[in-house]
């Protein structure tokens, strides 16, 4: 049975952590983005799910992203409390 070294797991984490912040950022992003549209535009935008973009309206894909946010926001807490941070 191989183990994996504590230097090992730690840089995992980190690397998870990392990606986490990164995912964070970029729905926070997003949703500023979707608040800033002007009232003028029409409010269809489109939303990639997978590789494939979809129309939806902008409190529709905003909806989609503060849940994607949340989501990401519970993984790094929780990522936090199993490393000790």
């Amino acid at each position: 049975m191989a183990t994996s070294s504590p230097a090992s797991s730690m840089a995992a984490a980190e690397d998870s952590t990392h990606s986490l912040l990164k995912k964070i950022r970029s729905h926070e992003v997003s949703i500023a983005e979707l608040a800033a549209l002007s009232s003028s535009r029409p409010r269809a935008v489109y939303q990639k799910n997978g590789n494939i973009f979809f129309r939806t309206s902008a409190q529709q894909a905003t909806a989609s992203e503060q849940q994607q946010l949340d989501t990401a926001k519970a993984k790094l807490q929780k990522l936090n409390l199993a490393s000790g941070n």
